[in-house]
């Protein structure tokens, strides 16, 4: 439970820090997602709890054919300490209210007493539906797999789901 603790204290000091408790809508340049869910949910030996956060750069942003992208950097810790931290690129398509987006991330993955994944460079594809619950917040759902695209000598990947909690600030 320590690693939890330490966890919450760490996304605690971000919060209360990095976070305005008012702002005007139109200043929001950036967003922070705190998740917590089920790394590699598929694989029932290997499944654990996971806590993670991501940073979401909306100052920053690339037309493509796939609309705005956005980078995005982050990692998430498992219970059984595996780690993973993550740099890529998303975009956000919107209606009213509901948000779709979609994610890829290339990083970097170290087992712990987790999951071997074969490879230490993993690629993290993901897609995500949130909700606007006010001007500053949303809360969201999100699906990943987590993949060495056959760098390694097997390629056993990871899915995972989280429930996220994002503040813009």
């Amino acid at each position: 439970m320590s690693i939890i603790n330490t966890f919450i204290k760490i996304l605690s000091i971000f919060f209360l820090l990095l976070v305005p408790a008012k702002a005007d809508i139109d200043k929001f340049s950036n967003k922070l997602s705190f998740y917590s869910g089920t790394f590699d949910f598929s694989d029932e030996g290997a499944k654990s709890t996971l806590y993670g956060i991501q940073y979401i750069n909306l100052n920053t942003s690339y037309d493509s054919f796939l609309g705005k992208l956005n980078p995005i950097s982050g990692f998430f810790i498992t219970v059984d300490n595996a780690k993973y931290i993550y740099t890529g690129l998303q975009t956000t398509f919107s209606r009213g209210s509901l948000n779709f987006t979609p994610s890829f991330t290339p990083g970097l993955y170290d087992k712990g007493n987790g999951k071997d994944l074969k490879h230490v460079v993993e690629f993290k594809t993901e897609i995500q539906l949130s909700y606007n619950i006010s001007k500053e917040n949303e809360i969201a759902f999100s699906y990943n797999h987590i993949s060495n695209a056959n760098l390694g000598n097997n390629n056993p990947g990871a899915n995972s789901y989280m429930l996220n909690f994002i503040k813009k600030f």
